[in-house]
C-alpha cells in the first residue's frame, strides 16, 4: 500500500470528524446521513475499531443530530457494514449511550434501533452483550437510562436462558416500583408488550402482582397505563384467571370500563 493509499483510506474519517465538529449543525446533520457511504468507505473492520467508538463519544450535540445517528445505527443495513451478525453488538456502545440523554424523542429512536440490531444478534451475544447493557441501563442514576430500558425487556427475553429470565422478570418489576414516576409509566406502558414475551405461568407470578400495584398507583398517568396494558395481559389468560386476577382489580381503579378486557 503506498503512502498515497493510507491517506485516501484515512479521508472518509478525517471528513466525517471534521463535519460533526462544524458549529454548522445542518453540516452535522448531513455529514450523520452519511454515515453509510463512510462506512463503506472505510471497511467493516475500521467501522468498528474507528467509526463506531468515536460515535459512542460523540453525544455533546443537538437532538436532530443525535436522533438521526439513533435512525442510521438502526437501519438494518448498518449491520453489514460492522461485518454481519457476529459484530452486530459492536452497535450497541454509541446507542446505549444515545439511551440515556435527556430528549425524549431521541431516547425513544434509540430503543427503536436497539431492539432492531437485537434481531440480528446471535444467542449467545445476547447474554453477552444485550442483558449486560440492559441492567447498565436499569440500574443507571438518571431516570432517563431506566425509562429506556423498559422498552428493551421483551426484545431479550426470548433468547435469554432461564436464570436470566429470571433476572429480567426480576428487573422489570424494580423499575415499576421505581421512586420516579417517569420510570413507572414507562414500565406500565411496556408491561403488556412484555407480558406477551413471558411464560403464562410467570406472568401471573411475576407480572400480575405488578400490574395490581401500577394500577393502584398515586400517579394517574401510570394507572390508565397499567390498565390499557391489562387487554394485553388478559390475552394470556385463561377466562377464570381474567375474573379472579384482573377484574377486581378494574374494579377498584377509578373511571375504568370493565367491558374493554371481558
Amino acid at each position: 500500500m503506498t503512502a498515497k493509499d493510507g491517506d485516501n483510506q484515512l479521508y472518509p474519517i478525517a471528513v466525517l470528524i471534521d463535519e460533526l465538529r462544524n458549529e454548522d449543525v445542518q453540516l452535522r446533520l448531513n455529514s450523520i446521513k452519511k454515515l453509510s457511504t463512510i462506512a463503506l468507505a472505510l471497511g467493516d473492520e475500521r467501522t468498528r475499531s474507528e467509526l463506531l467508538p468515536f460515535l459512542t463519544d460523540t453525544l455533546d450535540d443537538d437532538d436532530e443530530v443525535l436522533w438521526a445517528l439513533a435512525e442510521q445505527l438502526g437501519e438494518k443495513d448498518f449491520v453489514a457494514f460492522v461485518g454481519g451478525s457476529n459484530f452486530a453488538h459492536t452497535l450497541l456502545p454509541p446507542l446505549e449511550n444515545l439511551a440515556t440523554v435527556e430528549e425524549t424523542v431521541v431516547r425513544d429512536k434509540a430503543v427503536e434501533s436497539i431492539r432492531s440490531v437485537a434481531e440480528s444478534l446471535p444467542g449467545t451475544d445476547v447474554e453477552k452483550h444485550f442483558v449486560p447493557m440492559i441492567t447498565r441501563l436499569a440500574s443507571g442514576e438518571w431516570f432517563t437510562s431506566r425509562t429506556s430500558a423498559c422498552g428493551l425487556y421483551m426484545a431479550a427475553y426470548p433468547n435469554a436462558s432461564n436464570n436470566t429470565k429470571g433476572e429480567l422478570r426480576l428487573q422489570f418489576k424494580k423499575l415499576g416500583a421505581d421512586d420516579t414516576p417517569m420510570v413507572r409509566r414507562a414500565a406500565a406502558g411496556k408491561l403488556g408488550e412484555f407480558a406477551k414475551a413471558v411464560e403464562p405461568n410467570n406472568v401471573k407470578q411475576d407480572l400480575i402482582p405488578l400490574f395490581h400495584a401500577l394500577a393502584a398507583d398515586e400517579q394517574d398517568s401510570v394507572r390508565l397505563l397499567a390498565v390499557e396494558a391489562c387487554a394485553a395481559i388478559a390475552a394470556l389468560l385463561q377466562k377464570e384467571d381474567i375474573e379472579t386476577l384482573i377484574v377486581p382489580t378494574l374494579r377498584s381503579a377509578s373511571g375504568v370500563c370493565i367491558y374493554l378486557v371481558i
